[in-house]
């Protein structure tokens, strides 16, 4: 054996890292990686921002609860979030507006073209989320593997997970690095959860990966200062400021794909430049970069932290969809009392971790 240790994480971007950072105090931790580098997937190629709406109300109280410690973290800085509709789309922003109602979501009705030069005219509902912010997705998880690495955490990289098997109360993990043991195992391989849980003989929960174009463009007009990041209220598109006068465009695609390392198709590119052009009248000069990203959801679009109902020592930590990275501080949180069998961090002491338990499927 390579070595021996209480917990073992497969996955190394923002779930693994942020959890082996949470529970690296209390016990010796193991944080498997596939890759050269952790974070190479969804957690290196997120849109990077804070959105207390995104993932819908059932997401919403892990992302307010890791508002404070993003921010004292410094890894937020305001942006704001405008969503944006046309006459036809009046009952979707009525029911944006009510599934937020007595969450402490602050979400108030504006003139769109106020606060977007060049909008269509046709633009004309508008509800503004003030506490949206940029997202220092880098640092973030710098900052998580490097408290791991403080109290202890051994990270290995390339270390495919090959086999696990259960002898006596413990895991012996077969990895293109070499054999470990630990007496519980944590699947936070993203999009390859089901792949991770197959071979440690669970029943995979049915977590979806879906490929997440994004572009960054030039456009004339060039300059975007003020403008804050622009929604579909229908989920077509959105787009935000980034330095240099430059934007980031997704057409929100959701296209369902088996687990591998993702690349942009031109059709989602053109769509979403087309759909873009359609939203305000400026002219794009350049597509300076394009990239894609896996997002992955459990069927219920909720994340799943807990044990497994039927397997002994194995712990999810996956379907965090896009939401992972805004979401991360109170899901380590969560995921780390749950895992320990302690009382959660006050941060989370609301949170109904029920919610979000395998157990549900």
């Amino acid at each position: 054996m390579s070595g021996r240790y209480d917990i073992a994480i497969v996955g190394a971007g923002i779930a693994g890292a942020s959890l082996a950072a949470a529970i690296g105090p209390r016990a010796s931790v193991l944080l498997l990686e596939a890759e050269d580098l952790p974070g190479y997937h969804a957690t290196g190629r997120s849109a990077a921002f804070w959105s207390e709406s995104y993932g819908g109300p059932g997401v919403q109280p892990l992302t307010t609860a890791s508002g404070p410690a993003l921010r004292d973290g410094g890894f937020l800085q305001p942006l704001g979030s405008l969503h944006i509709g046309r006459a036809e789309d009046t009952a979707k922003i009525d029911e944006f507006l009510a599934e937020f109602a007595g969450t402490g979501v602050v979400l108030n009705s504006v003139d769109p073209a106020a606060l977007v030069p060049g909008l269509r005219p046709d633009w004309t509902l508008g509800v503004m989320e003030a506490s949206s912010a940029y997202i220092d997705v880098a640092a973030l998880h710098a900052d998580c593997l490097a408290r791991a690495k403080r109290t202890g955490v051994t990270l290995v990289t390339q270390a495919g997970l090959r086999a696990a098997e259960r002898v006596g109360g413990a895991w012996r993990l077969d990895t293109e690095a070499g054999m470990f043991e630990a007496a519980v195992v944590v699947d936070a391989a993203g999009a390859w959860a089901d792949s991770i849980a197959r071979v440690a003989g669970a029943a995979p929960i049915g977590i979806q990966p879906y490929r997440r174009t994004v572009v960054q463009l030039r456009t004339d007009p060039p300059s975007h200062e003020g403008l804050p990041h622009v929604a579909d209220i229908s989920g077509n598109f959105y787009f935000k400021p980034e330095a240099g006068g430059r934007l980031w465009l997704s057409p929100h695609d959701e296209t369902p794909v088996d687990p591998h390392d993702v690349q942009p198709e031109e059709l989602d590119v053109a769509i979403g430049i087309d759909r873009f052009e359609h939203v305000v009248d400026w002219r794009v000069t350049a597509v300076e970069r394009r990239w894609a990203g896996l997002r992955s959801f459990a069927p219920d679009r909720l994340p799943v932290y807990g044990f497994d109902a039927h397997v002994p020592g194995f712990f999810w930590c996956a379907g965090q969809g896009g939401f992972g990275i805004q979401t991360a501080p109170a899901a380590a949180e969560l995921a780390a009392a749950l895992l320990l069998g302690v009382t959660p961090d006050e941060s989370v002491a609301a949170i109904d971790p029920a919610v979000y338990a395998p157990t549900r499927f």
